[in-house]
């Protein structure tokens, strides 16, 4: 994994458990084209606009805008 995944899977951790990664790779491949190992800083704040509407499907809303947030400012 590159360092920014390493970062975007510690801080998704406590919001998605065991799913993280494999949540994370959707969101990549689907939306951005790219494995999520290929994850770059200039990336997230695209992928943070999406994991919030597909993480609010799954979790309270304000939550999944809470971990988008974060994935955003890193």
């Amino acid at each position: 994994m590159s360092e920014t995944s390493d970062k975007v899977v510690a801080i998704s951790k406590p919001y998605f458990g065991p799913a993280t990664e494999s949540f994370l790779n959707r969101q990549c491949i689907g939306h951005l084209s790219i494995g999520f190992n290929a994850l770059e800083q200039s990336h997230l704040k695209e992928l943070a606009k999406w994991v919030e509407p597909a993480a609010a499907k799954i979790m309270d809303p304000n939550k999944a805008a809470e971990v988008a947030k974060k994935i955003a400012r890193l």
